[in-house]
């Protein structure tokens, strides 16, 4: 148990071991990453046998940017036979703690996916060896991963219900709506679950509530305001989709999204300009200082180097600013899915 696999956007691998050390090494657990680019995954090696289990207990999972998903296991399970895969793999969970469920996963690659076929064939009888050995407890608190990085070569852990991700690789499986404009909108979505409990969605996410959206045009983000039942001010210079601005809950506003300014408090600010992060971040902070919004989301368009350095950046500048006002806040930040070369924020005032 003092391996930890770190699944991860194709790319972002090196932002992915920056973040795991930094954060292991607040805690006093020391190792090392190896990493490759584009494979999508990271393995954080502690030098204490059972240091990545302290690992995913101890590391809040919602504050974590850039790892989606993660598990404490052993080294790569290599050369199982292709005629008789399960039995090896049944013998090697022996040695991890008794789990809830299985989940059978790849990584985030073209090559990920082509194993994709392999993963859903395997589930049932893995599955079935392992209740047969009492491997699988309904009353556990431990969900057990398996990740094929090939048809010879697997990844086995555990990672606590609680503290990871509900879906496999962290990946939400949504659909996209018809009716929206653009893709973007699985963006917003992506970010409301992964930062609202479903419980509060009715509270937080109510219907009149009133909201911003700047960089708004077509309408993607603002779509998704509407199915709430939100009014929405949309602020972009660009063309705004007809059907969102029939439905009577959007004014369209022709203005830079970096001067406009409510004229009342809204419950919602939500933005994707394309910018640079300083840029964003202190607009936030502008929002947030002047008691224009209670929460918002927004995205942060990264640079091409030191992407986990720049988040981190605005983070501090952010609590910074708004600490010095006597405000009490929540922020976090996560490179969702859907996202590209970017990070999503959100924002929560408590007043």
């Amino acid at each position: 148990m003092n391996h930890l696999f770190l699944h991860c956007r194709p790319g972002f691998e090196k932002e992915c071991a920056a973040e795991i050390t930094d954060l292991a090494g607040e805690l006093g657990v020391y190792g090392y990453s190896k990493t490759k680019d584009g494979s999508a995954y990271v393995l954080f090696i502690t030098h204490e046998p059972k240091a990545a289990q302290r690992l995913i207990q101890e590391i809040p999972f919602r504050q974590l940017i850039f790892i989606r998903q993660w598990f404490a296991g052993g080294p790569a399970l290599t050369d199982l036979p292709v005629t008789d895969r399960v039995t090896p793999l049944v013998s090697a969970t022996e040695s991890l703690p008794v789990a809830q469920e299985v989940l059978i996963e790849t990584v985030d690659t073209n090559e990920g996916k082509e194993l994709s076929a392999l993963g859903k064939k395997f589930l049932a009888p893995f599955t079935q060896k392992l209740r047969a050995k009492k491997l699988l407890d309904g009353k556990s608190s431990w969900r057990m991963h398996l990740v094929f990085i090939s048809g010879t070569e697997a990844y086995l852990g555990v990672s606590p219900l609680n503290n990871s991700s509900a879906w496999p690789m962290g990946i939400p499986r949504l659909r996209l709506p018809k009716s929206a404009p653009s893709r973007a909108t699985l963006k917003l979505e992506e970010a409301w679950h992964h930062f609202i409990p479903a419980a509060e969605w009715d509270e937080r996410l109510a219907h009149s509530m009133r909201a911003v959206d700047l960089g708004a045009a077509p309408g993607g983000w603002t779509w998704q305001l509407v199915q709430r039942g939100m009014f929405v001010d949309a602020v972009d210079n660009g063309p705004m989709d007809q059907a969102l601005m029939d439905s009577g809950q959007v004014k369209h506003q022709r203005l830079d999204g970096f001067i406009y300014e409510p004229k009342k408090p809204v419950d919602w600010l939500v933005c994707d300009i394309v910018d640079k992060p300083a840029r964003v971040a202190s607009m936030i902070c502008k929002w947030a200082g002047k008691g224009y919004c209670r929460e918002a989301i927004f995205n942060l368009k990264l640079p091409m180097k030191q992407r986990y350095i720049e988040v981190k950046k605005c983070e501090r500048r952010i609590l910074d600013e708004l600490h010095a006002l006597g405000l009490k806040l929540e922020i976090q930040f996560k490179q969702l899915y859907h996202d590209r070369e970017e990070v999503t924020g959100h924002l929560r005032i408590y007043r």
